[in-house]
């Protein structure tokens, strides 16, 4: 079998990778999935070269080839389909004997990452080894093509896949051929619309504190490329204050963003002002991604307003016995201000709580929020205290602008008691029905019982009562809840009055022998024990001695029935009763002869009373030695007959083999029968 060049080199790579320890990592905007080129529909693409990196392991669905898939000096493209389609896109590499390789993810609500660890997401691609131009067709193959031989000339042309509205997409171009020569990458043939139809604008615009940096949001991304770092891309309607820089931090690490950072020259005066796109030094307004530019003089107002110290704002609803606190600010607050050991704060209320710590959740060192962690669960219900004070760090916490909040300052917050879902029962024992009322005491501001009963049947009451027609264990459950604390409690229910009469008896006996009874009659209270015998004999014992029963009934099988009445002392009582064969003869004989002709007399022939007949093998034969008659059941007697026709009269031979029930021993025996007609 031939090996593929694809796969050998496949291997290579990744041994050769390995023995160095790592594999070499992708620097280049647009080699990684998070810095991907963003996608225009009318957008073509021509990379010059390729910088060699990558070879992070990829599954690549139906592929078990041996190969081992990897992003082999990628680029990457994300796109956001805005009518559903079909995808048409060509690769076409600048050196026609160069092996592109493809494959295409749907990360819709997943981060780019996802492409390497979640193999539900891809939707197609192509592996094959032939070199030259590869993409989506209309005639392109309906599945993944594997690593290939470059000889074997395989389809390099997948499917044109089907695009799904509101989808996010990423296309993985790998460059086997390990050079840097590069490649162009093309959008057409599909019917899907991957061109963003909405036209950019500026969203919002803040200013913190004294407006020296306004925080500018749009409704889409932005090319960075378009973004004039002096910031004359922007104006404001002040006079004397002007736009000395523009920052976005997103740009580092990306080729677009939806946000930026202006820097102003000068304080602005408390008040609403308004914000204006113009063409920057750079002979351009803003593009989104399609090259659609800002419109000069499209604004946005914001408002600077006086400095003033940030109040503590409100505190997020706690939970049941809260062990954080979490404290909301109306401007984001300096991380650096927050003293770790919590000593900014302290809490009075019903029950005595230390704080132990503090933390923002920060960004760029920021926080809206601040969380204290307390020392134990707040279990006791009421209305707690925060109070903020100067920390071990000898200051109080700061604002964005520098501004101390003022001190002393508190805020209230209510804390719910914690429920106990315990609870009692009390049973009116009955021999039809047991009636189980329950209770709770519905402490602590309970609010709401959900009962389980087995499973079966709810009850929403506080205080329900259930009839239960069979007395076996049941199964009782109890979720509480006073709006915040919830608790279960669950209890197997037992009921003393239950019983049940049950009992094994020996199922046959033959003259003379003794039955012995086993009683297995179980109880969760004392019993009274009443057996009779065939109406013949009783007893009152629990477990009574073996019985003896008689047939006198020549040739007989008799069913003796025998029964067992318990009670308890609830007035309780429990019937079983099980059916003994007496047998009249035991003793194993086989006829001289029988007549079968239907007058009711000796019609079979059979092994006869072979009740203590273990593997029973009984058998009859012709005078040719034919066999024409075999059965392992005694009871299955012959009719004279063989396959349907009647037999002649005669001498017939019988063999019959079994073990003995009682002594455990082979017999074995053959005889003759004469068949009279």
């Amino acid at each position: 079998m031939m090996i593929r060049a694809k796969h050998i080199f496949f291997l290579i790579l990744s041994l050769f990778f390995s023995s160095l320890g790592f594999t070499q990592v992708c620097t280049t905007l647009g080699q990684t999935p998070a810095s991907a080129f963003p996608v225009c529909g009318t957008t073509n693409f021509h990379q010059q070269t390729v910088p060699i990196c990558g070879l992070t392991p990829l599954f690549v669905p139906g592929c078990t080839d041996g190969a081992n898939y990897m992003d082999t000096n990628p680029f990457w493209y994300k796109f956001t389909c805005y009518q559903s389609g079909t995808l048409g896109f060509l690769i076409t590499p600048n050196d026609p004997n160069d092996d592109y390789d493809w494959q295409l993810y749907d990360i819709t609500g997943l981060p780019p990452e996802a492409v390497f660890s979640n193999h539900n997401i891809i939707v197609t691609g192509n592996w094959a080894g032939t070199y030259g131009t590869t993409g989506t067709a209309a005639g392109g193959l309906n599945y993944i093509h594997c690593a290939s031989d470059p000889a074997a000339g395989a389809s390099t042309f997948a499917a044109m896949p089907n695009l799904v509205q509101g989808h996010q997409y990423l296309l993985l171009v790998s460059h086997f051929t390990q050079t840097q020569s590069g490649y162009s990458l093309s959008f057409n043939g599909g019917s899907a619309i991957i061109t963003d139809p909405k036209l950019p604008l500026i969203k919002s615009a803040v200013a913190p504190c004294d407006g020296t940096k306004i925080l500018v949001t749009f409704n889409k991304d932005i090319k960075c490329n378009t973004l004039a770092a002096n910031g004359s891309d922007f104006r404001l309607n002040i006079p004397g204050a002007a736009i000395i820089a523009a920052n976005a931090a997103k740009c580092s690490s990306s080729f677009d963003f939806d946000s930026l950072e202006l820097t102003v020259n000068m304080p602005l005066p408390p008040g609403t002002h308004t914000l204006y796109a113009k063409i920057g030094t750079d002979n351009n307004t803003l593009k989104d991604n399609c090259d659609h530019e800002i419109n000069v003089d499209d604004s946005v107002q914001f408002t600077v307003y006086p400095l003033y110290p940030t109040p503590m704002d409100s505190i997020v609803p706690v939970s049941c016995a809260p062990q954080t606190v979490e404290l909301v600010f109306r401007k984001r607050m300096m991380c650096n201000s927050i003293a770790a050991d919590g000593s900014d704060f302290t809490i009075t209320g019903p029950s005595p709580i230390l704080i132990t710590g503090a933390r923002g959740n920060c960004e760029n060192g920021l926080s809206f929020t601040i969380t204290l962690t307390l020392d134990k669960p707040i279990q006791k219900g009421g209305v707690y205290t925060v109070h903020l004070k100067n920390g071990s760090d000898g200051n109080p916490i700061l604002d964005e602008c520098a501004q101390a909040t003022l001190v002393p300052s508190s805020l209230n917050f209510i804390v719910k008691d914690t429920v106990n879902a315990d609870f009692s029962y009390h049973t009116n024992f009955g021999c039809a029905k047991n009636q189980v009322a329950f209770f709770h005491n519905g402490q602590n501001g309970i609010t709401q019982w959900l009962w389980n009963f087995d499973n079966i049947q709810t009850s929403t009451l506080q205080n329900p009562v259930k009839d239960y027609y069979d007395f076996n264990p049941k199964n009782v459950k109890l979720i509480v809840t006073n709006g915040v604390c919830s608790d279960t409690a669950e209890i197997n229910l037992v009921f003393n009055n239950y019983m049940k009469a049950s009992f094994e008896i020996t199922s046959l006996v033959c003259p003379g022998e003794k039955a012995i009874i086993k009683n297995q009659s179980v109880s969760n209270s004392p019993l009274s024990w009443n057996w009779n015998f065939n109406y013949s004999s009783s007893s009152t014992l629990q477990n009574p001695p073996p019985q003896i029963f008689t047939n006198n009934f020549p040739n007989t099988v008799i069913e003796v029935p025998v029964t067992l009445v318990i009670s308890n002392a609830y007035g309780c009582y429990d019937t079983a009763t099980q059916y003994i064969k007496v047998i009249n003869n035991c003793f194993i004989a086989v006829p001289a002869a029988f007549t079968p002709n239907g007058d009711g007399l000796n019609d079979y022939f059979y092994p006869l009373n072979a009740y203590k007949a273990n593997n029973l093998q009984f058998a009859v034969y012709n005078r040719l030695g034919q066999q024409i008659f075999y059965t392992t059941d005694w009871t299955q007697k012959w009719d004279g007959r063989f396959k349907g026709n009647e037999q002649d009269p005669g001498t017939y031979v019988w063999t019959l083999r079994y073990v003995h029930a009682d002594t455990k021993k082979l017999v074995e025996q053959k005889g003759t029968v004469i068949l009279i007609r």
